[in-house]
């Protein structure tokens, strides 16, 4: 007996789209994140207990220290157990529908990457040294249509170095990480024939060749965020030291987890992405730009929020050339800004715009 087979395109209808009405086509409180965020809490006041019958022991304390003691370890599983319950609640009864999303870009799995327009983006502050090269590595790349160049106030050359190389300069006169990448998007939209928009820097610690990646990505995704988190495409001297390495993985981890089910992410931090222009139109009244070198996360999170469809692309990651002035400068300020880059996705970031 013949069974009749679906093709490819009919198969591709089906997995598409998800049907309407479930949870991951909207919101859905994110209790696997709640939970590990209870769990950890319940494990530092067991450690803090511990700590303290060191003490205890160690200075003789009395009665009263050994009750309080044994009243902190022993409650310090309340937490822990009540966290389980809420990631067990996420994975048994809510994950499978969470992963009813889109799978693909309707009608455009197909897409030729040819017709790609792509207009390029590269915040830069203080960078002569680098902004030409930076400029001329995207601007031999096929796909790419232009270069705007985005300087947040530099006091040196990069804007007349950035003319020369033949890229579309701005300044943007308010200091600021995510002023400068929101002044980016903003510009890129002004050209028409954009449908896609790729945001970079202009440290050269990306390379143009990765666009080949992205565009590869795209006809799967509207947002394709660059993943450094992949050993061996890093080069040995980064600014990304271990510490910041496996950070960001970490807050990518817990990105992942406020948004379980729609989508793989390791590395928040990077500044090397690629999206559809209606995507981009979509996300930009949302967006604030008085959020600083956090700004990576909290783009990626608005567009999780606002159901943009989002892969993560890996991507090489070189030495920049040039003094680092971002959040990479030294682990201590990679902290700073990793603990409110976790303070944003677990309380909720500034809503406030201030244009």
């Amino acid at each position: 007996m013949k069974h009749d087979v679906a093709s490819p395109e009919q198969l591709l209808v089906v997995t598409e789209t998800a049907p309407s009405g479930l949870i991951g086509e909207s919101w859905a409180p994110p209790f696997f994140l709640w939970g590990l965020l209870f769990i950890l809490a319940g494990a530092a006041v067991y450690f803090g207990g511990v700590v303290f019958s060191v003490f205890r022991i160690t200075f003789r304390l009395g009665l009263q220290a050994q009750i309080f003691n044994a009243l902190l370890i022993w409650y310090s599983g309340m937490p822990v157990t009540f966290g389980i319950g809420l990631c067990a609640a996420d994975l048994l009864l809510m994950f499978p529908k969470k992963r009813r999303i889109r799978r693909w870009v309707e009608g455009r799995e197909g897409e030729d990457a040819r017709n790609f327009r792509v207009t390029v983006v590269l915040t830069a502050y203080n960078d002569e040294e680098s902004i030409a090269a930076a400029v001329l590595d995207f601007r031999k790349h096929p796909a790419v249509d232009r270069v705007v160049v985005v300087s947040n106030n530099s006091a040196d050359r990069t804007m007349s170095r950035a003319l020369e190389a033949g890229a579309q300069v701005v300044n943007e006169t308010e200091p600021g990480y995510g002023r400068c990448v929101y002044r980016c998007y903003s510009e890129a939209l002004k050209f028409e024939d954009a449908n896609v928009i790729v945001l970079c820097e202009g440290d050269c610690t990306f390379r143009a060749r990765d666009l080949d990646k992205f565009l590869a990505y795209l006809p799967h995704a509207e947002l394709v965020n660059g993943s450094r988190i992949v050993e061996q495409l890093r080069a040995l001297n980064t600014q990304l030291s271990t510490f910041m390495y496996y950070g960001n993985f970490f807050v990518g981890k817990l990105l992942e987890m406020k948004h379980l089910g729609r989508g793989t992410f390791t590395d928040v931090g990077t500044t090397y992405k690629c999206i559809r222009r209606d995507a981009l139109q979509r996300l930009m009244p949302h967006l604030n730009p008085a959020i600083n070198l956090e700004f990576n996360a909290h783009f990626l999170d608005v567009a999780l929020e606002n159901n943009v469809l989002t892969v993560e692309c890996p991507i090489t990651f070189h030495a920049r050339v040039g003094e680092s002035k971002g959040g990479n400068v030294d682990n201590r300020r990679a902290t700073k800004v990793g603990m409110t880059m976790i303070r944003g996705i677990t309380l909720g970031w500034k809503r406030s715009r201030q244009n």
